[in-house]
């Protein structure tokens, strides 16, 4: 009986560490990975995935010539939608031109009824949408698994995009 206790002690102690390991968060350092739905003609959709790999995520993406499907698939209202949609692999999405620095924040951050992040249509100056010296204040919007939505952060200047 003390062998059969002594060898759970001993499996358990080894697992602890895995388990713990499973729910830790991401870190500022960890890399950020994204699969991204988009237009295999989209010139906005490539400058935006340049903005993410210039800030360290990995991203891999499927083209597509209709995305409905896929917007519906992962439950994005009409009205939050834009030219793309980006997805992790724990689920959650960002769709349109959402800054880098507001999808760190999001991944780092507990939102247990959430679904991502949105900014909707494309608003000139966001990144992979910028025209001179032209910007267009704009809300990146959190998405929550009841359909419902609200601002998430508000985007004044073309400068407090970034970190």
């Amino acid at each position: 009986m003390l062998k059969k206790i002594i060898y759970q002690a001993a499996v358990l102690l080894l697992i602890l560490p895995s388990i713990a390991m499973a729910n830790i968060h991401h870190g500022a350092n960890d890399v950020f990975e994204l699969l991204v739905y988009k237009s295999p003609s989209c010139g906005c959709c490539k400058k935006w995935i340049t903005h993410l790999e210039n800030q360290g995520f990995q991203l891999r993406t499927k083209d597509f010539h209709n995305l409905s499907d896929i917007k519906n698939e992962y439950g994005i209202s009409p009205n939050l939608r834009s030219c793309h949609t980006a997805v992790t692999e724990n689920g959650f999405v960002f769709e349109g031109h959402v800054p880098s620095k507001f999808i760190k924040r999001f991944l780092l951050e507990e939102h247990p009824k959430a679904i991502g992040l949105s900014v909707p249509a494309m608003p000139v100056g966001s990144p992979g949408m910028e025209v001179a010296e032209q910007f267009m204040p704009y809300t990146v919007f959190i998405i929550y698994q009841d359909g419902s939505y609200e601002p998430y952060a508000k985007v004044e200047s073309y400068e407090s995009q970034f970190d």
